[in-house]
């Protein structure tokens, strides 16, 4: 295997790694409007995620760097041709941590009520764009043949990409509604669980119209049993919701984002952009890498500091990984 297609591999686990993380954390950030009834069951959700969301980003900051480095081509035609709702997932993701660190600064009830609300919606965009974004991605979009994009902002809300992102927006719920289940205590944990079956009965809806989608118009026999996995590990995950047995419900919804993010990069490969205007125009793991130099030493680089990283974000979920409720949540003091 050649260094350009190890880095194919990597920055799809890479991606993988974000979206399962993130996922529940866009999901906990939705869930603040549709599960919490008052102000402290809110912090209740927010406490949840508040030890980890800043650690999980760290995935995101990773994948673009490494496409950044490993195919430069790739990284510039995405992030021009993708510019606006790029930069709008960005600015969400600005406006949402300082949505959690500056909530609490102020005792008026308007001032936490109006970031309690920037967190909902900045967890609610992203989620869709991010899938909107990977449709467009595996579908292909106009790219000429000096492999600059072509097209425009109104190209990429076709209803392919459309139907992925709101897959990505149920999914990261369901992730986050279980995730929730499995860190609470309390009512708040026994609504969860409901809400995770309505959530997830969407989700498998959704999700299965769009894999039989992208299995129909690229798939092959690798990507066939990602799609097997991905709808049976959501099933699956339904069950163990519906048990209470939420530890496994996590653990399989997550395995459905990885089985689902798989999917997508086998369909993809060996492209990496695919050009609606003319396969010849192709962005590909060979025409869109870097040198083998420089895959070389990144390749040392990663080896390095990846495991470090992997286990210093797993001590983290470590420390805190016990539940809490509403009794846990002290009264504020200003």
């Amino acid at each position: 295997m050649e260094l350009h297609d190890v880095w194919f591999v990597l920055i799809a686990v890479l991606w993988t790694g974000y979206f399962f993380l993130e996922g529940f954390d866009f999901g906990v950030g939705v869930l603040t409007k549709l599960l919490a009834r008052d102000r402290p069951e809110k912090r209740v959700l927010i406490n949840t995620i508040g030890p980890v969301w800043d650690g999980n980003e760290v995935w995101l900051l990773s994948a673009g760097g490494a496409t950044f480095a490993a195919f430069p081509e790739w990284y510039a035609t995405l992030f021009s041709g993708f510019y606006l709702p790029l930069l709008l997932i960005l600015v969400c993701l600005i406006v949402r941590g300082v949505a959690f660190e500056y909530r609490a600064k102020r005792p008026e009830e308007s001032w936490q009520r109006n970031w309690e609300t920037a967190i909902f919606w900045t967890s609610l965009i992203p989620a869709f764009l991010w899938g909107v974004a990977f449709g467009n991605i595996v579908r292909g979009v106009k790219i000429d043949q000096d492999f600059n994009y072509a097209g425009g902002v109104l190209d990429l809300l076709n209803p392919y990409a459309l139907l992925g992102g709101l897959v990505t927006l149920a999914l990261f719920t369901f992730h986050g509604t279980v995730f929730v289940g499995l860190k609470t205590v309390g009512d708040i944990r026994e609504r969860a669980r409901k809400l995770a079956l309505r959530v997830g009965a969407l989700t498998a809806v959704l999700a299965l119209a769009f894999l039989l989608w992208t299995q129909a118009d690229r798939g092959d026999g690798a990507s066939l049993v990602a799609v097997v996995v991905a709808v049976v590990s959501l099933v699956v995950a339904l069950g163990a919701a519906r048990a209470g047995r939420e530890g496994w419900a996590f653990a399989l919804s997550g395995l459905t984002i990885v089985a689902t993010v798989a999917m997508l990069f086998l369909t993809l490969f060996p492209n990496v952009m695919p050009s609606t205007l003319n396969p010849d125009w192709s962005l590909t793991v060979t025409n869109a890498s870097s040198s083998p130099y420089t895959l070389k030493i990144m390749t040392w680089c990663a080896a390095i500091a990846t495991p470090v990283v992997m286990l210093y974000q797993g001590w983290t979920y470590w420390v805190f990984r016990k539940r809490i409720g509403t009794q846990h949540i002290a009264e504020s003091v200003h």
